[in-house]
């Protein structure tokens, strides 16, 4: 008899550690041990950036002030990627030594009750972090090797030739970025006119502008209607009667939440595992964090929310979190795309009035050497001058955009904010000129 089962072993860890630290008897069931840290650890936010990193080297070493031509070897980049999560991944399980460990699937068959490989445990409380799984739609003969998903796309061991990306969320478009940074041939298949559709038009425009200036082709309103590989490469067949061929696919069209995890009727599914404000199931003291929930993808936020959750089980009374105050970014080439709070989209759907600030940095000089002319910075606050939320299009737009995040945290308002003195000359210097221009 545990005090809290953790099923999942990714992000869940962290409430695993804390609990375990406050002296409860707990337990982590996973489905294989040496995947724990989860997916972004192994196959998401850490190795894909690792990867964006060394394909922005090949991007600027095109630039005119550098001599000969170099290139990623893929085999050299996976290698050392692997070393990276395996240190990491024996950092995660050295924090989880007051933890027992379970390896295998796990299945919640009644309440307080988890069978795994026949084996019947139990707990006081359960707290289920069993991530999402890439959605492959149908007439796509996924194989895992010409036909891809995030979860092969980094261990390849050698860049293709051309590529074709299906889908124009955050993997698609970091991946994009990543293949033409690299040399390779990108076509960018979009259901959608632009890109970034719930961003301000001016960003929408400036990214569909990144992308292009990357050499990525950008297949707009198109929706893929059979994908198969064959000897000449992906043949996809399009919903117009149209078709090409590819040397490799990637199918980047969101994930979607595991619940296979749920088996019994006790507990109400439907796109996500059904859960409160607090993260609690239908069924009293049994719980869900992450991408299974459904509310938001995000790996920082399956931490924040296993957290939450493990100080309610500890009686620390936590405070509810405010989703609206989560930072989102999409890491793109040569510039990414953040935004947190309310942005335009959100605003006017909401019929909310509002006041929006606007920087552009091809003001700042280094926006010519950091390839940024594109970019902007952009504040939104109320009638009043509360700020609500920002969106940003800068090189590391997911760093610049934590005051922002704090400063709604902090209920600030414009005039406050503006009172910090940002350094020169960095990109900050855009969102103190945002603040007083509000």
């Amino acid at each position: 008899m545990y005090d809290i089962i953790y099923i999942g072993g990714g992000l869940n860890y962290a409430g695993a550690v804390v609990a375990a630290k406050n002296g409860r008897k707990v337990a982590i069931i996973e489905t294989s041990l040496d995947k724990l840290g989860g997916t972004c650890l192994h196959k998401g936010c850490i190795p894909s950036k690792m990867f964006l990193h060394y394909a922005n080297t090949v991007r600027q070493s095109k630039e005119s002030v550098f001599h000969g031509n170099i290139g990623l070897d893929m085999q050299a980049l996976t290698a050392k990627k692997s070393k990276l999560i395996s240190s990491a991944a024996r950092a995660v399980r050295a924090q989880c030594k007051d933890v027992d460990l379970i390896e295998g699937k796990g299945y919640v068959i009644a309440a307080h009750k988890v069978e795994v490989e026949g084996k019947v445990y139990e707990a006081e409380h359960i707290v289920i972090g069993t991530g999402s799984y890439p959605f492959i739609p149908e007439g796509i003969a996924y194989d895992g090797k010409a036909i891809i998903t995030s979860d092969e796309v980094l261990e390849l061991q050698e860049l293709p030739k051309n590529i074709a990306i299906y889908g124009d969320g955050a993997i698609g478009l970091e991946m994009a970025s990543f293949f033409a940074s690299s040399g390779v041939e990108v076509t960018l298949i979009s259901h959608s006119e632009t890109l970034l559709k719930k961003s301000h038009p001016l960003i929408q425009s400036a990214i569909l502008k990144e992308m292009e200036k990357l050499g990525i082709i950008h297949l707009k309103n198109h929706f893929v209607s059979n994908a198969k590989s064959t000897s000449k490469g992906v043949y996809i067949t399009f919903e117009d009667g149209t078709f090409d061929t590819y040397d490799q696919m990637l199918v980047a069209t969101g994930r979607h939440p595991n619940t296979k995890v749920i088996a019994t009727d006790e507990i109400i599914v439907n796109k996500g595992i059904e859960t409160d404000a607090f993260f609690e199931t239908n069924l009293a003291k049994h719980y869900a964090i992450g991408d299974c929930n459904g509310k938001m993808q995000l790996a920082h936020v399956a931490r924040a929310q296993a957290l939450n959750v493990t100080m309610q089980i500890l009686n620390k009374n936590p405070k509810k979190i405010n989703h609206d105050h989560v930072v989102k970014f999409i890491h793109t080439l040569p510039m990414s795309y953040a935004t947190v709070g309310q942005n335009k989209y959100i605003l006017e759907k909401k019929s909310i009035s509002f006041k929006e600030s606007i920087v552009t940095l091809n003001h700042f000089t280094g926006s010519a050497f950091h390839h940024s002319g594109n970019g902007s910075m952009i504040v939104y606050a109320d009638e009043e001058g509360l700020i609500l939320g920002a969106e940003i299009l800068a090189p590391d737009a997911e760093e610049l955009i934590a005051p922002i995040a704090m400063a709604l945290a902090a209920e600030m308002n414009a005039s406050t904010a503006s009172q910090t003195i940002m350094a020169h000359p960095t990109f900050s210097e855009a969102l103190e000129r945002t603040y007083f221009r509000l």
